[in-house]
């Protein structure tokens, strides 16, 4: 529906209704050191015609992911969403009152929901998960709440992404957890500065997998170190299409596994929208926060889809509660469902290994380029780190120029390693393309370095 404003008429109606004179009588309680004393800075009221043209005018000067050749990931990862997707999310009922608090009818939200929650698990290689949370930086946050609900230390490795670990300490520090971060050595967390960092008052250890530089943690010594320490082991997934190859978390020693689900979910717009997966292990299940739902049967004796743990935020007393968070990305959740349901198994193998192979291809193309050199060596998935002849932000800014999204300018998170540049592969990718952006990178690389 396009938007409708209110007639004056309309306005006058209704604050008769409520017994005022004015709209700014509405707002009466707001004490006038707060309100604005001037008029908005805004140009002057457009017909609807002339604001959609000026909108039009604007939203075309945006790059569309679908014009350049991208190399940016960090946390918000191009992949490959069926049409069918969009199509089905097109249909009415799903824009209808997210939460299913009526299960006789709201059968078809449950099953999917309960059906989106059966794919995390399998993907995690956990027990149970819920119907999702914000996104996988809250996601993180709300793992540790689970964990550090007695102990309040949480070891957590450098090598997660920065702004996961931002939104952590803002969690935490509302909690009084008290988060230590653990090195990296060689691309990967250092075994050496865990030891050193846990102890018998540490709740949770936590590492991203792939971590923020492309790399592959060894999760399986890090859960037994965890654990031989009375502590949980969180697994950050990094890009969720990983799982379509590497070994799921759960089967290496993962506690509680959170992720970022957006490139399963919709189009990159700006970073978003994202839709934070969830899953731990039976034992866990009563802690994990947000909505369950599970299968049961009817009087009948029909298969029945239900609200089975919502005993908590809104629902009981707030200081019996294990979170605040009291909705789920339903829309996305569903978006989810699907993708991973036209994909299957088959598919979603053969986007991870043709990412794979696109990263190992385009890693070989660009360090075969005099000054470039791998920032770590070890095995990486479709990420990787880059050492470079001059700063990323003006590599970034050369590319952009011939049509190229080039890297993440890991100095942005890490001051201390200059002119390194974080790469992501997408199935997208094609050796053309990747041919193309080397011999870009190669010219930039001689103007500079022999101005």
């Amino acid at each position: 529906m396009n938007y409708l404003p209110a007639t004056e008429a309309d306005k006058k109606k209704m604050l008769e209704a409520v017994g005022l004179d004015s709209i700014d009588a509405l707002f009466a309680d707001i004490p006038e050191s707060v309100k604005l004393k001037r008029s908005l800075n805004l140009p002057e009221g457009m017909s609807e015609y002339e604001l959609k043209k000026k909108i039009k005018s604007l939203s075309i000067k945006n790059t569309n992911m679908d014009q350049v050749i991208s190399f940016l990931g960090a946390g918000a990862y191009d992949h490959y969403m069926p049409a069918l997707v969009d199509q089905m999310l097109m249909r009415s009922e799903w824009y209808t009152a997210y939460t299913p608090y009526q299960p006789e009818i709201s059968q078809g939200t449950l099953q999917n929901i309960f059906e989106f929650q059966t794919m995390v698990c399998e993907l995690f290689a956990m027990d149970v998960s819920n119907a999702s949370v914000y996104d996988g930086a809250t996601a993180l946050a709300e793992a540790m709440i689970m964990a550090c609900d007695r102990k309040l230390q949480m070891v957590i490795s450098d090598g997660i992404h920065p702004e996961y670990r931002e939104t952590l300490r803002t969690y935490a520090n509302g909690l009084g957890v008290d988060i230590q971060e653990a090195k990296m050595v060689g691309g990967t967390t250092s075994l050496e500065s865990l030891k050193k960092l846990i102890s018998k008052d540490t709740g949770a250890v936590a590492v991203q997998y792939p971590n923020f530089f492309g790399n592959i943690e060894d999760l399986q010594a890090i859960a037994d170190l965890a654990h031989e320490n009375g502590a949980l082991f969180i697994v950050v997934v990094g890009d969720i299409i990983s799982l379509g190859l590497l070994e799921a978390p759960g089967n290496l020693g993962a506690d509680i596994v959170v992720g970022e689900g957006m490139s399963l979910a919709g189009a990159i717009n700006f970073s978003g929208p994202s839709i934070g997966l969830m899953a731990t292990t039976k034992k866990l299940t009563r802690k994990l926060p947000g909505r369950i739902v599970g299968i049961t049967e009817d009087h009948d004796g029909k298969r029945a889809f239900v609200l089975t743990l919502q005993a908590r935020e809104q629902h009981i007393r707030r200081d019996k509660a294990s979170s605040n968070i009291c909705s789920n990305q339903a829309l996305h959740a569903l978006a989810t469902n699907i993708t991973l349901s036209t994909l299957g198994t088959k598919g979603l193998k053969e986007m991870a290994v043709k990412s794979m192979r696109g990263a190992a291809y385009a890693m070989e193309r660009f360090t075969a380029i005099e000054g470039v050199t791998l920032a770590h060596e070890g095995y990486f998935f479709d990420e990787f780190t880059l050492k470079l002849p001059v700063p990323a932000k003006l590599l970034n800014k050369r590319l952009l120029s011939k049509g190229v999204f080039g890297c993440v300018d890991v100095s942005r998170f890490y001051p201390e390693r200059t002119n390194q540049g974080l790469f992501f592969v997408s199935e997208f990718r094609t050796k053309e393309e990747i041919d193309y952006v080397a011999q870009c990178m190669e010219v930039i690389f001689n103007e500079q370095l022999f101005k």
